[in-house]
């Protein structure tokens, strides 16, 4: 099991990385170009590509950073795995529906057109 739960957050770090860096440079642009909240948000709505990569994003972070939560308080602080189980599912939840009406907020896609590459 934690063989399988390391390869699922190294996989998702793998993941992670090329968005990470689109996100910063696209934000970079942005504020570079003098943009408001209010303009990137008209150049974000209805753009299912914008929908796509950040439903990958939130999925990928929801499974990254609960794993290495998890591995924290086990490691660090002698919380039963069960217990860090748990605390890292709630986590994850957390991260998912955060992340995903977010996701929702900025594109103005519903998950499910995202996810099937509609808008």
């Amino acid at each position: 099991m934690e063989a399988r739960l390391y390869a699922l957050q190294r996989l998702s770090a793998v993941v992670m990385a090329p968005l990470v860096v689109v996100h910063l440079i696209t934000i970079m642009i942005a504020v570079r170009n003098g943009l408001t909240a209010e303009e990137i948000l008209s150049r974000t709505q209805g753009l299912s590509i914008w929908a796509v990569f950040y439903v990958v994003f939130v999925l990928a972070v929801a499974i990254h950073a609960p794993l290495g939560l998890r591995k924290i308080m086990v490691e660090w602080f002698g919380l039963p795995r069960r217990g860090a189980d748990w605390i890292a599912l709630a986590v994850c939840v957390l991260f998912l529906g955060l992340g995903l009406r977010s996701v929702m907020a900025v594109t103005g896609a519903s998950i499910g057109a995202a996810i099937g590459g509609g808008a």
